[in-house]
């Protein structure tokens, strides 16, 4: 039998402060990335702008975090993913995986260090836990990782996985989701279906940033196939954004001004999904769960629910694991249709 691969894997995400101390510093590391805010030529303003924008925030921003646990579940959640995707692909790859968030720790600068503690490795396979690519998630954490890591100089080969906004297990795990919240309403096809997608300037899009057009195929895909799936899948469905910041111009509809609208128009029950959110964070526990839901309540909705992020179900981890393993071409991987098959029955309306 052949020797297996040693490969080390790197899991990119946002991460979040693990204190309310952390709050101000979680910011002033976001508002210092200049893919967040590009100055252009002003660029050299860039750390007392950030520095003012972060204290200005922090307080109103803390109280939030306060709400729901007094820090960001993303770390101890993202932990769990990787542990799941370590046993999902042991069987194939000798793996070493580590977590690189880009505004609190474990840092890159952590990731990176770790990985050259556990080295040497035959391959290294980036795979950022954001489906959509974005030039303010996806591409800012690869940015970041080459400026620490530097260039490879005749190391392992770098495999990189750029987005999975379409790939069947990321799409079914969502389908699952819906379908076992769907059960908590008495007649599903008269829900709302209200897909909610992390907002992004419209400076950004302008440029070329593929995002939209990714959320909505993920938005498509998942309503094509919950419809084969779900004989009371709802007949209706809608996209909107949210996490809107300062006065520039960013993508709508706005979550919470759709909400109102349609509480206006009538409708009474509605399922928010969170369609670019692999894990619960300050996004889905107080802006969909807290803010939004106040917000339906006020327009008339009788019955609010949100979906659960995907985390580490099963699904989602064996999407992850077919990306890894067909990163570095391994061409015996497992089949992906019983799992799927086996994990969307057992969520039947």
């Amino acid at each position: 039998m052949a020797e297996k691969k040693r490969v080390g894997i790197v899991l990119f995400q946002l991460g979040g402060p693990d204190s309310l101390e952390a709050v101000e510093p979680f910011l002033l590391n976001l508002f210092l990335d200049p893919d967040i805010i590009p100055l252009g030529p002003l660029g050299i303003l860039r750390r007392p702008i950030a520095k003012l924008i972060s204290s200005r925030r922090a307080p109103h921003v803390a109280e939030k975090y306060a709400e729901i646990g007094r820090r960001s579940p993303i770390g101890a959640l993202t932990e769990r993913q990787r542990t799941r995707l370590v046993d999902s692909v042991t069987p194939y790859i000798d793996p070493v995986a580590v977590t690189a968030m880009r505004y609190w720790h474990p840092l890159t600068s952590e990731a990176v260090e770790a990985l050259h503690k556990a080295g040497p490795f035959d391959e290294i396979v980036l795979l950022p836990l954001y489906p959509h690519y974005s030039y303010a998630t996806t591409l800012s954490s690869l940015k970041e990782w080459r400026r620490v890591y530097g260039e490879p100089d005749g190391g392992p080969p770098i495999r990189t996985i750029d987005h999975f906004y379409d790939h069947p297990l990321y799409i079914r795990a969502l389908v699952q989701r819906i379908g076992s919240m769907l059960r908590q309403f008495e007649d599903s096809a008269k829900v709302h279906l209200v897909f909610s997608a992390h907002g992004l300037p419209m400076s950004l899009v302008e440029k070329g940033d593929p995002y939209p057009m990714q959320i909505g195929a993920t938005v498509r895909m998942v309503c094509e196939l919950g419809v084969k799936e779900y004989s009371g899948w709802p007949r209706t469905h809608l996209l909107c954004y949210q996490s809107r910041v300062g006065p520039s111009r960013w993508l709508q509809p706005l979550l919470t001004e759709t909400i109102e609208r349609l509480g206006h128009e009538g409708v009474t029950e509605m399922l928010v999904v969170p369609i670019s959110f692999v894990t619960e964070h300050i996004e889905t526990l107080h802006e969909i769960n807290i803010e939004a839901r106040e917000e339906a309540e006020k327009s008339g909705v009788e019955k609010f629910r949100m979906m659960p992020a995907v985390g580490d179900s099963p699904l989602f981890i064996g999407a992850l694991q077919d990306l890894v393993l067909q990163a570095i071409g391994i061409e015996e991987r497992p089949s992906l249709m019983p799992i799927a098959s086996e994990q969307i029955r057992s969520a039947s309306l």
